[in-house]
């Protein structure tokens, strides 16, 4: 029994291991190679942007998200709207542009077909691609069409294509993650929790994964070659909650590699309620769940180095530690909160003995938060953010209560995951800002 509480104390140490070894990582990586460059010969004049923007019932964004799009530097820049059965003013937006701009095309998903996913609407678009070919995509081979996939409300910066273009001069890229940042982050402090999470998370475990070439993809700022899309079949794409995730690993298994960059980012609406974040987080977490089918694959594909395939195994399994970190804090705790009350009066070296490791754990627990707000600062600093050390710091004192809601998140996920429930509800959106939409040709 005794061995028993010592294990389930040593648990909470594993994330933060995982952190503290992801960042050593991710500063050696840093230190070796520079992330905005690549090889000098690609520029983004040697590839074709598609941007592919998934809709259902985005008419508040979707007007304002063509502006940024079609705004973007370079001439280069192809736009693909699908509608997956929305039934709002979604499509009629859509139109007026395409309308007005040859380089936005709408594609019309209806039932039953429509609203399946969105890894379903992406495959749409792959297959509309394949058959009717963007806008200005002469003279470019599939090596040189990048697909952009960028939710609806997605505020890519104007450098993204320039800095991401760099990254694919290395022929086995197939697929490039851009940083993500929450838009309304000064709104409040829960949308503040998210940018942080998104920050840290890629300034640690992304640059660190970038290294092996196993950077993770997101549903937002995905860039992905043409020519990698075709080797994962008709549909690349699945209905995996995590279509993103499992696209990754699909292309990793494949030998494609995957690369990150923090020199630029997409900003999305961060969620402002409790309930819509955990439903999120939830649907996140099962999709990483239902990823573990794809651990087979990558262990036989015989394309992976030692050093990529057990990265990639850490990666997988490393949710398992948000269920073990319950049943340590629900085994160990009250025990210590016991042993505490009843001894309260004995010496130091007794307190030490009974308490030692509740001790460690409390102070390393503790003791990242200057790492974490460090981290946090200099991210913001870079991106011309207004936010003082003092700021991060709090911020990062508030994250490491934030951080608690995965335990029930995770726990709900794996009983979702058990009764095979794979359904989920579409983040609801806040009017995006004012954007001048062009009326229909007379």
């Amino acid at each position: 029994m005794i061995w028993m509480l010592r294990f389930a104390a040593v648990i909470p140490f594993l994330p933060i291991l995982s952190f503290l070894v992801y960042g050593v990582l991710a500063l050696a990586a840093e230190r070796h190679r520079k992330y905005a460059a690549g090889p000098p010969a690609a520029t983004a004049d040697d590839f074709l942007f598609v941007f592919v923007v998934p809709c259902l019932n985005e008419e508040l964004v979707i007007a304002a998200s063509l502006d940024r799009l079609l705004a973007l530097p370079g001439r280069a820049v192809s736009v693909l709207v699908v509608d997956d059965g929305s039934d709002d003013a979604t499509a009629a937006i859509v139109t007026r542009y395409a309308e007005r701009d040859p380089r936005v095309r709408l594609l019309r998903r209806r039932a039953p077909d429509a609203r399946k996913g969105k890894g379903a609407a992406l495959n749409a678009a792959y297959h509309h691609l394949r058959s009717v070919p963007p806008a200005g995509a002469s003279g470019y081979d599939d090596d040189h069409i990048l697909v952009v996939v960028v939710d609806a409300d997605g505020r890519l910066q104007p450098d993204g294509p320039a800095t991401v273009a760099p990254l694919f001069g290395d022929p086995r890229t197939g697929a490039v993650q851009v940083g993500v940042r929450m838009y309304n982050r000064a709104s409040g402090r829960l949308a503040r929790m998210q940018d942080m999470e998104f920050l840290v998370f890629t300034e640690i475990f992304q640059r660190a994964r970038h290294r092996w070439g196993n950077a993770g993809l997101g549903g937002n700022g995905q860039f992905v070659r043409l020519s990698a899309l075709r080797c994962l079949g008709d549909d690349p794409w699945t209905h995996f909650l995590t279509e993103d995730l499992d696209m990754g690993l699909r292309l990793q298994a494949r030998g494609w590699r995957t690369g990150f960059t923090p020199a630029t980012y997409v900003s999305q609406e961060g969620l402002a309620t409790l309930r819509p974040l955990a439903r999120q987080r939830t649907r996140w977490y099962q999709g990483h769940l239902q990823c573990w089918y794809r651990i087979p694959e990558l262990l036989g594909c015989g394309r992976l180095s030692a050093g990529r395939t057990v990265d990639l195994m850490v990666y997988l399994v490393s949710p398992i530690t948000v269920l073990l970190i319950t049943l340590s804090l629900v085994a160990y705790l009250p025990r210590q909160a016991y042993v505490l009350v009843t001894r309260f009066d004995e010496t130091v070296d007794g307190f030490l003995a009974h308490h030692g490791l509740l001790l460690w754990w409390y102070l390393l627990v503790f003791g990242v938060i200057p790492l974490i707000g460090t981290i946090y600062w200099r991210a913001c600093r870079r991106s011309t953010d207004d936010v003082t050390l003092p700021q991060s710091l709090y911020y990062a004192l508030l994250f490491s209560v934030y951080a608690y809601l995965w335990l029930p998140v995770g726990w709900r996920a794996t009983a979702r995951l058990l009764r095979r429930d794979g359904s989920w509800a579409k983040t609801l959106r806040i009017p995006d800002q004012p954007a001048t939409v062009p009326s229909a040709r007379t």
